[in-house]
């Protein structure tokens, strides 16, 4: 399967496209927006293309053309305002799904937040972000795209256990990115996800067995 991975030099991107690479079944394009991005995929061996989701949409569709899947892990980071949130993670998103619904690509994995429907769960402080993310998950659940929403717990840089809990309406809890990554890997071919949204945290079952539940 041939994967656009959108958000690639983010910490989620660059595990995800790194164990997409060791895949023989799987051939991972990182979608970077500088130039100076392309070092680390390049000693990977895997191909990127330029583009930066402030771009239109037919920028993004334009280096869409001829791929089976496309994950979106991009975000604008802790440390933009509420501008770039709005901009990258909500009509970033919308852009990048649009291209998706032009090119015919699919296949659709979007990285959300847990408790994204849950506005009760949002704290003042990062309301932009969930706000942000609330609305791109709809419009991509109205899209018409074979789509999974994977909502991680509170990201860490432990190391990945291989072990989750998946599932809705978590209570919240700590989960690597590095665990968030294999689960996109896990989910990528798995049909049965197709149309679904679930949460996910660290927890004590093997990712494969957590996830087929689902």
């Amino acid at each position: 399967m041939k994967v656009l991975i959108v958000g690639a030099n983010g910490q989620i991107g660059r595990q995800f496209v790194k164990l997409l690479s060791e895949d023989p079944h799987h051939t991972p394009v990182a979608m970077l927006r500088s130039e100076e991005q392309i070092s680390f995929f390049n000693s990977l061996n895997v191909e990127s293309v330029l583009v930066s989701l402030e771009e239109s949409v037919q920028a993004i569709a334009a280096v869409m053309e001829g791929f089976d899947a496309v994950v979106f892990t991009a975000g604008s980071g802790g440390s933009t305002g509420a501008d770039k949130t709005l901009l990258i993670d909500l009509d970033g998103a919308a852009k990048t799904i649009e291209a998706a619904q032009q090119t015919g690509t699919d296949r659709f994995l979007m990285v959300s937040a847990i408790h994204a429907d849950r506005r009760e769960q949002w704290g003042n402080e990062i309301a932009p972000y969930y706000v942000a993310k609330h609305h791109a998950d709809n419009i991509l659940r109205a899209s018409g795209l074979a789509y999974t929403i994977i909502r991680p717990g509170a990201l860490t840089n432990d190391p990945g256990s291989g072990k989750i809990q998946a599932g809705e309406n978590l209570e919240g809890g700590p989960i690597p990115r590095e665990d968030v990554a294999k689960v996109l890997l896990h989910a990528l071919t798995s049909e049965h996800l197709h149309g679904k949204t679930f949460e996910v945290i660290s927890g004590e079952e093997e990712i494969a067995d957590a996830l087929k539940r689902l």
